[in-house]
């Protein structure tokens, strides 16, 4: 069991600050006080820093940053990481404190919520709102709040990420508030939240049991899974999403009702894992769940204990990440449908009264579960984890290069969704559009494992569309055309990532590590 109640800083006084790679540094990085308060320095950080920060300052609540006040007016989970990780450049108190407020919300059993809502903005606002959630009541078994209101699912886990890195902005800060030693017994219990409660296909991987856990709302890589889901009535919720953006962008009504039948069978069963109809490994769910480990190992060793065992345990997620998802002749991940498999029957639980009457009835499907055969930009994101072997990042960024996602030839940002597949569309959530996030994890992929000029050539493209866009919520891959929120909160925020940026010789972009710039596509942690 990990040491949870006992850490300490290992450091009576604190340490030299390093920079945002982890390399050391002499001072307190440029542009913050010794209280994290922003000071611009637009001669060297140019307008499209002050553009940066004026969104994230336009988006700031007081304790949090929604992505967008429109659209999106409470805090989300897997954004405010992201957004901790550029508002350490220019508010590293800030940037802590997006990240306690979210932790703050963590239910009892470990996991963190997808959304924390704002008791301050309408129910109408946006929908699911608190009153279809119920966290508070339907939730009480599992341990939810009951003093705020959430969500019942999760979002990919890049909190101790986000944790580490902006620790590392001011390690001197972090010391005196007790940042790291606070985080961490909420990061542990996340992650064992994942790792013991989410096996759900027992071959050691995180399942998500909704697509909006996994942050890729409306993938193709969900087609197959949700045909399995009878829709709720179109009259029994309204989309709030409909009223800030073109309908032909956004999920389709029936897609919708898919996810509205899920997210209420869900709560109905008190949140329980493992009864639902829908459970999938993906590979960037897993990947961040390992890049986190990796970062969980990191905050250990800061705080007096060994790191090793979450070293190890990195590691074996990441053979497990290569056994259930990796196809060699593909060369890329796929997405596993953990009940796409063989049927077997059991009569434990009625699945026509919990699913509708296109479930099977009282046979239930097998955990070996069947690889989804649609390429996204999901099955990419592993390039961020630093012990791929050689072999599988060669290929991976063969894939990357090639004419599916098309890097440095024909797309401007890398896209969503394969750019040969049936169900692409450039404007439509998830299902072509590029997105900012993606961006940066594949940048960070890139440079892991030496691949300068591509990840340099990324990093332009994201900060230039970036700019053009209004740091829109996703672009047209091959124009650059915003689509979307404008102002989003994670656009803006990974953009001062990418300013600030100033990767250290032989150090993990994600400060998490080292490697061989001269191991092209093989490096070690």
């Amino acid at each position: 069991m990990e040491r949870t109640t006992q850490l300490t800083a290992r450091r009576a006084e604190p340490a030299p600050p390093a920079g945002p790679t982890g390399s050391p540094t002499t001072s307190r990085p440029r542009g913050t006080t010794p209280s994290g308060a922003r000071v611009y320095d637009p001669a060297v950080r140019g307008s499209l820093h002050v553009r940066a920060a004026q969104v994230l300052d336009a988006n700031w609540t007081g304790t949090s940053t929604v992505p967008s006040r429109g659209l999106y007016p409470h805090q989300w989970s897997w954004d405010s990481a992201f957004i901790a990780i550029g508002l350490r450049h220019i508010s590293p108190l800030r940037a802590q404190t997006e990240l306690e407020t979210l932790l703050d919300a963590q239910w009892a059993d470990g996991r963190i919520p997808h959304i924390v809502f704002n008791p301050s903005v309408p129910f109408d606002a946006y929908f699911p709102s608190p009153d279809f959630w119920r966290s508070s009541t339907a939730g009480r078994a599992a341990g939810a709040p009951r003093t705020v209101q959430t969500s019942g699912i999760v979002q990919p886990p890049v909190h101790a990420l986000a944790a580490w890195l902006v620790h590392l902005a001011d390690p001197g800060l972090s010391l005196a508030r007790g940042f790291l030693a606070r985080v961490y017994p909420h990061l542990a219990a996340w992650h064992r939240y994942l790792l013991h409660h989410r096996d759900l296909g027992g071959g050691g991987l995180a399942s998500v049991v909704h697509p909006w856990e996994q942050g890729m709302d409306n993938s193709p890589a969900w087609d197959a899974p949700l045909s399995r889901i009878t829709p709720a009535p179109a009259r029994s919720f309204r989309r709030a999403d409909l009223a800030h953006g073109a309908p032909e962008d956004r999920p389709t009504d029936l897609d919708y009702g898919r996810y509205v039948r899920l997210a209420t069978e869900y709560r109905d069963g008190g949140y329980a894992d493992g009864n639902s109809m829908f459970a999938v490994e993906d590979p960037a769910f897993n990947a961040l769940l390992i890049a986190s480990e990796h970062a969980l190992a990191c905050i250990a060793q800061e705080l007096g204990a060994p790191g090793t065992a979450r070293q190890a345990r990195a590691e074996r997620l990441t053979g497990a990440l290569i056994d259930r998802l990796w196809d060699p002749v593909e060369g890329m991940f796929f997405c596993r449908d953990v009940y796409g498999g063989e049927m077997r029957k059991s009569g434990a639980l009625d699945r026509d009264q919990r699913f509708g009457s296109s479930a099977p009835g009282s046979e239930r499907r097998s955990p070996t579960g069947t690889l989804v055969p649609e390429r996204t930009v999901s099955g990419l994101i592993p390039l961020l984890l630093p012990t791929l072997p050689r072999d599988i990042t060669t290929a991976l960024l063969r894939t990357l290069r090639g004419p599916h996602f098309s890097l440095g030839d024909a797309t401007r940002l890398v896209p969503s969704y394969d750019l040969l597949g049936e169900a692409f569309d450039p404007h439509r959530y998830w299902r072509g559009p590029a997105w900012f996030n993606t961006g940066w994890l594949l940048e960070r992929g890139l440079r892991l494992h030496g691949e300068q000029a591509d990840a340099d050539a990324l990093r332009e493209a994201l900060l230039e569309t970036a700019g053009t866009s209004d740091f829109a919520e996703y672009v047209d891959p091959y124009t650059g055309e915003a689509c979307g929120a404008a102002g989003f909160g994670w656009t803006a925020a990974l953009t001062l990532d990418l300013l600030h940026d100033q990767p250290g010789q032989g150090v993990s972009p994600t400060g998490t590590g080292t490697f061989d710039r001269s191991d092209k596509g093989g490096g070690r942690g």
